[in-house]
């Protein structure tokens, strides 16, 4: 079943004759109730986000009328499209529609990041082997940042492109560490390490922040250098941590860095953390094949 589970794609759709004369409310409302029964009666029902715009050019590749309900099922049921199932699971909609958007938000980064990467690597036996190469390289990445940020849960954001005026890919997951054990992050994590990935194979640039949990407290640790260069253990904000992606490769940033690219973050819209305590990033893995003078960011992009 594909929802329009926000009122801008509602109102997109709605010109098509897709909902009679519902307003969305009422729409979500029937879709509730629809959604029950089929659960009471033991159905197994898949769930994917109807978009106004993806619908539409859905329809105009395969030529099929937007106003037929037979476009609505082919878009709803399409494998290519769906991917791994959204199962529901008897939720009030009023608390699954904020998890089946970001699943599918997390879908759309996931598809943009994997033909990224497909398009870096190619799709010939070497390039499967290289792909292979680097999601084993940015897993360990991951595990490594999970580690490194310790108690709590924390986020991390990337940002990258490719070297020749290439898409911008962007990705965001929620660390959660408690007594060592690292929680799964679900799709996020899935599209996380996949965009690292594009931007690893494609010799991209661009930065990676992992911004520490402010209720966890910042005691874990050795003291770090604040953005002065004057020593000192860390401040009473959250500490954020970053890495440069350049040619492919990560680098620790210096706390001068970091500030930076929060500043630029701001610029592009995005909140500057309230009392933050930017700080170097810590030493990742490097690339396998690596020579052992260029640490985690010397020398060209890794599949060169």
């Amino acid at each position: 079943m594909a929802l329009a589970a926000e009122a801008a794609d509602f109102a997109g759709l709605a010109k098509y004759g897709l909902f009679g004369a519902l307003g969305h409310q009422e729409y979500l409302l029937r879709a509730q109730q629809q959604l029950t029964g089929l659960y009471e009666q033991g159905l197994e029902v898949h769930l994917r986000v109807l978009e106004a715009g993806d619908f539409e050019d859905y329809c105009s590749a395969l030529g099929l009328d937007p106003r037929a309900p037979a476009a609505r099922v082919a878009y709803a049921g399409d494998p290519e499209l769906a991917g791994e199932p959204f199962v529901y699971a008897g939720e009030p909609l009023v608390d699954l529609l904020p998890v089946l958007l970001d699943d599918h938000r997390a879908r759309v980064r996931m598809s943009v990041a994997c033909a990224a990467l497909l398009g870096a690597v190619g799709d010939d036996p070497t390039g499967q082997r290289r792909m292979a190469a680097v999601m084993r390289y940015v897993t360990s990445v991951y595990l490594a940042l999970a580690e490194g940020a310790g108690e709590g849960c924390h986020l991390l954001t990337l940002r990258c492109h490719g070297p020749e005026d290439g898409e911008e890919l962007t990705s965001a997951v929620d660390v959660c560490v408690e007594r060592g054990h690292l929680h799964p992050a679900g799709r996020d994590a899935e599209a996380f390490c996949v965009t690292l990935a594009a931007g690893v194979a494609s010799g991209g640039e661009g930065a990676l922040l992992l911004h520490g949990d402010p209720s966890a407290g910042n005691g874990d640790g050795p003291p770090d250098r604040s953005p002065d260069g004057s020593s000192g253990g860390p401040g009473p904000g959250p500490r954020v941590r970053g890495w440069a992606l350049a040619g492919g490769r990560l680098r620790p940033m210096t706390a001068h860095e970091v500030f930076d690219e929060l500043a630029d973050d701001a610029a592009r819209g995005l909140p500057f953390p309230p009392g933050v305590v930017p700080q170097p990033g810590f030493r990742l893995p490097d690339f396998p094949g690596a020579g052992a003078g260029a640490g985690a960011g010397g020398g060209g992009g890794p599949l060169g």
